[in-house]
């Protein structure tokens, strides 16, 4: 394929930026930049427009049709002085509009994708193809507020590169340990208060529990969720219980494990096999999208679920209290199978997240311009208008403190905190930026999604979370390969173990079969970018 050959503008005159925060549009006052790189003044003086391709994300598309035409894509462009074309894929056509582009070979400026493991051969390859450039010395150069982060922060610096040392993102980066939890269980406190029932620790607590939701109060599906959402029935659900996540995962000795052929696995499929029998689970599971699911934890058919503090937990919340006033949701821990025990592993998630950092293509003509947009990010201004938006407008500072306003919190429009917050920042949602720990504390506005974070932390759980590896471009072809057989059988056998149609006394051959589709070939490519990364 050919790609557009990448130039540098150079933008003329700059200026450095001081080391304090500038005026409303992020400007500061320094010494004339020669050109050659380095700080410079925002907003910049160029007649580029540069364009951004990027997944709408829930929280914006109610409202807007193009993130452009929000306060956040217009007040960006504002304080950048660059202007920006936003493009949208079609909603669930992100994957085919993306292979798209790359075969046509007419790329969008800046892309944001998951590098990691949606570009096949990873980001080297990606750098290889001409997809993507090569970020080293343009983060030098052109990125000195990324670059300043990334110098004070050796932990993250060494998770946004390949094992080659190449740079190839500007990074969606969770800026403090209490942005690393936000998933989890969540049940019907009002419900448990009704029964005379504790919030349940323990897998039999839990059984107890749905059982009751079931014969005392007559729910059809106590337990519902999309079981083929992706990531939901991997980390939110019950079998961390059994130290058995479907995905691969640092094991407690250390070694990378693969927990879809851990006993554990199949004890937690037996016991989830169980409940579906005895109707404790949705039994629409297999199907099931998020709008059903709501229904039914708004509408008293669901006595617990799994999910986010702020888009279900928050959102389930104020939805039913409108009718119900008593209608109360609380996080509950992460079980175990013996009372007393605590829980190793959680929902944890690395403070890099790959999804939502954005790539400089090779098609982009204007390289130091895109580098400049979004470095700004990482900027003191705009690390404040990415996670808090317009001062003035949607956040006061307040003794310090950016507090969020009433068209926030309280919309005049009626649309939730969360849509408030997607139509004036990118802190409720991934993108390349430093999320704020400040702008969680005011999204959680519940006493329970406040108690959440609490209930579902667990120190030391971050430890079993495999890291940003990065098999070699031919490892990674060939781990795709194995993995996209080796899951899509996997998938399909554990819904049958759960729906019954299949027993689990076949387990063994289960594994065997696992295993000879090169499962070992697998884990030992893991293993090998495991012992790469630890050595970067």
């Amino acid at each position: 394929m050919k790609f557009k050959k990448c130039g540098f503008l150079l933008i003329l005159p700059l200026l450095t930026l001081m080391a304090g925060c500038g005026g409303k549009n992020g400007g500061s006052q320094g010494a004339p930049d020669s050109g050659a790189g380095g700080p410079v003044s925002y907003p910049v003086k160029t007649g580029v427009t540069l364009t951004w391709w990027q997944d709408m994300n829930a929280n914006v598309s109610p409202n807007f049709t193009n993130l452009g035409d929000s306060p956040f894509g217009k007040g960006l462009q504002e304080r950048t002085g660059i202007k920006i074309s936003f493009q949208h894929p079609p909603s669930g056509g992100v994957n085919e509009q993306f292979n798209l582009l790359v075969a046509d070979g007419n790329l969008p400026d800046i892309m944001e994708r998951n590098w990691l493991e949606e570009y096949p051969g990873g980001p080297e390859k990606a750098i290889a193809d001409g997809v993507i450039i090569k970020l080293n010395g343009i983060i030098e150069k052109y990125a000195p507020n990324l670059n300043a982060y990334l110098k004070a922060h050796p932990d993250i610096d060494r998770m946004v590169k390949t094992d080659n040392g190449s740079y190839y993102c500007f990074p969606f980066i969770r800026g403090d340990p209490g942005l690393l939890v936000s998933r989890g269980l969540i049940v019907r406190q009002d419900w448990l208060d009704e029964l005379g029932l504790s919030v349940p620790e323990t897998i039999e607590e839990w059984h107890t529990v749905l059982t009751a939701f079931k014969t005392r109060k007559n729910s059809r599906a106590p337990f519902t969720f999309e079981y083929t959402t992706s990531g939901l029935n991997d980390v939110l659900g019950f079998a961390l219980a059994y130290k058995a996540p479907r995905i691969f995962f640092v094991g407690e000795d250390g070694k990378i494990r693969f927990g879809a052929v851990e006993k554990g696995r199949r004890d937690y499929l037996a016991t989830m096999a169980r409940w579906y029998k005895e109707g404790l689970i949705d039994p629409d599971i297999a199907s099931l999208q998020l709008q059903q699911v709501s229904a039914k934890m708004t509408g008293d058919q669901s006595g617990a679920s799994m999910g986010w503090l702020g888009s279900r937990l928050g959102v389930w919340t104020n939805a039913a209290i409108a009718t119900n006033p008593a209608y109360r949701l609380t996080a509950t821990p992460f079980p175990v199978l013996r009372k007393g025990d605590k829980p190793l592993m959680s929902s944890t998630e690395l403070p890099y997240a790959q999804t939502g950092s954005a790539a400089i293509t090779g098609s982009c003509e204007n390289v130091e311009i895109a580098a400049r947009l979004l470095d700004w990010a990482y900027s003191p201004e705009g690390h404040l208008f990415y996670n808090f938006g317009i001062e003035g407008e949607s956040y006061n500072m307040v003794d310090g403190y950016p507090a969020y306003t009433d068209i926030i919190l309280k919309n005049p429009q009626g649309w939730p905190v969360a849509q408030g917050l997607g139509a004036y920042v990118r802190s409720v949602y991934n993108g390349p930026f430093v999320q704020d720990i400040r702008y969680f504390d005011q999204y959680m506005t519940l006493p329970a999604q406040k108690e959440g974070y609490k209930t579902w932390a667990i120190e030391g759980a971050l430890k079993y979370v495999l890291p940003t590896i990065t098999p070699t471009p031919e490892e990674s072809r060939e781990f795709a390969r194995i993995m996209n057989e080796i899951n899509t059988y996997r998938d399909e056998m554990e819904l049958k173990f759960i729906l019954g149609t299949e027993d689990l006394s076949i387990w063994d051959s289960y594994v065997s079969t696992i295993q000879k589709m090169g499962l070992d070939r697998a884990q030992a490519i893991q293993e090998a970018a495991m012992t790469r990364y630890n050595a970067r």
